[in-house]
């Protein structure tokens, strides 16, 4: 999965955008943002809570982003993606849905 910085300015906070387009077949665009230099997971979850895919695990600094997320292997149905951003004094959580129609 690959991940693409938009800009290299410091939001103002953390935040998870509506993925797009929604609903989607088979690929999506998940955007977010983060304020401070962090350990930045985005993870799927299927409807049961069991995790699908790790879409992205790694150090990121501050800046917008945006991951593209394929399911082309998944089936038609409700997913969740999660958001996890954690530093050494905080750690930010968002959760949002995604639905694929094939």
């Amino acid at each position: 999965t690959a991940i693409e910085q938009l800009n290299t300015e410091t939001p103002i906070s953390y935040k998870l955008n509506q993925n797009y387009p929604t609903p989607f077949n088979p690929v999506t665009t998940i955007r977010f943002e983060i304020s401070k230099q962090s350990l930045t997971e985005l993870k799927i979850f299927d409807i049961t809570g069991k995790q699908i895919q790790v879409l992205l695990k790694e150090e990121l600094l501050p800046g917008v982003f945006e991951v593209k997320f394929d399911a082309s292997d998944l089936s038609s149905g409700v997913y969740f993606y999660k958001l996890t951003v954690t530093t050494a004094k905080e750690v930010y959580t968002e959760t949002k849905k995604a639905l694929l129609i094939k």
